[in-house]
């Protein structure tokens, strides 16, 4: 496993390759401090492809994330829902129970929730874009404040979003 440290306008991300693939992309203070990692920066061509993939993202513009070579880690259901996290376009959303209707049967928005939270690859696969119903931010791995930075990069405003209850100084 290749590990490398990537610093965003967000702060630092861990990013997490193996066999050529790009397997995690999570914000550092996701990672628990007891999984200390050794990191490699090195010239692997996955991490080097995901720097410039990033690097073109946070100057504003709009790579396709088929232009990286992504594993996500899970189940068969977990990772039919993260492909269609993929089908959303850059600057739009979508919420979970929109989501839930492109599976068949009664899937529930809360099913889909839980695929979206165990997202591997943050950003890349775009689960910032799921929200709650009536524009609700609802949880996200990397924190509220981080999700409502990656839709406002994205071009929407902060003004059209439901912040919880919970959420400090909103």
């Amino acid at each position: 496993m290749i590990y490398a440290r990537y610093h965003s306008p967000l702060g630092y991300i861990l990013l997490s390759s193996a066999d050529g693939f790009l397997t995690g992309l999570n914000f550092e203070d996701q990672i628990p401090p007891e999984q200390s990692f050794e990191i490699d920066a090195s010239t692997h061509p996955v991490i080097q492809e995901t720097f410039q993939w990033l690097d073109a993202y946070f100057a504003g513009n709009q790579p396709s994330p088929a232009l990286l070579p992504l594993r996500p880690a899970g189940s068969p259901f977990q990772r039919s829902v993260w492909q269609m996290l993929l089908r959303i376009p850059y600057g739009e959303t979508i919420t979970y129970g929109q989501l839930a209707k492109h599976f068949p049967g009664k899937m529930s928005a809360q099913a889909v929730g839980q695929a979206v939270g165990r997202n591997p690859i943050s950003i890349i696969i775009p689960c910032h874009r799921v929200l709650g119903s009536d524009n609700h931010l609802t949880g996200y791995a990397g924190g509220i404040d981080n999700k409502v930075w990656l839709l406002t990069h994205e071009g929407h405003s902060e003004n059209n979003f439901k912040y919880p209850k919970k959420h400090r100084g909103k």
